[in-house]
């Protein structure tokens, strides 16, 4: 599957009835790190993959709807392919993957990294709104 090089942020999240309606929740920490603003209006896209046990889990993506250009330019990812950093992972997602954040709150995935873990890793792959590190030296 291709990432869109637009998505903000990767979640996975249930969805909810209410009412007339569904609902999927955007994570508090999505909010806080600035990576959603609550007064635009997003595009959400769903991916369903099969989980362990036959179970139906969802992912949401986010991607803002089409603004006029504008002369800004958009932040650059704070890390580079072959970089190194030591970092601690913060969550773990949906697919088992260590999660661990940077400045600003970028994302990096880490594969086989557990919570709590401090690692140092090599950046394999950088788009604007994540990163993925492999682990060259377990627990610093």
């Amino acid at each position: 599957m291709e990432i869109s090089e637009k998505l903000l942020c990767l979640f996975s999240t249930e969805v909810s009835a209410e009412e007339d309606r569904y609902v999927i929740e955007v994570p508090r920490q999505e909010v806080e790190t600035g990576d959603i603003d609550p007064e635009e209006v997003y595009r959400v896209a769903l991916i369903s993959r099969e989980g362990e046990e036959g179970e139906v889990e969802a992912s949401a993506a986010a991607q803002p709807q089409p603004q006029p250009q504008t002369a800004t330019s958009e932040p650059q990812p704070p890390v580079d392919v072959g970089e190194t950093r030591y970092v601690e992972i913060e969550d773990i997602g949906k697919q088992g993957d260590g999660i661990a954040r940077v400045e600003r709150g970028y994302v990096i995935i880490v594969p086989g990294a557990d919570v709590g873990e401090r690692v140092k890793i090599e950046v394999t792959e950088v788009k604007s709104n994540f990163a993925v590190g492999e682990i060259i030296e377990d627990t610093f």
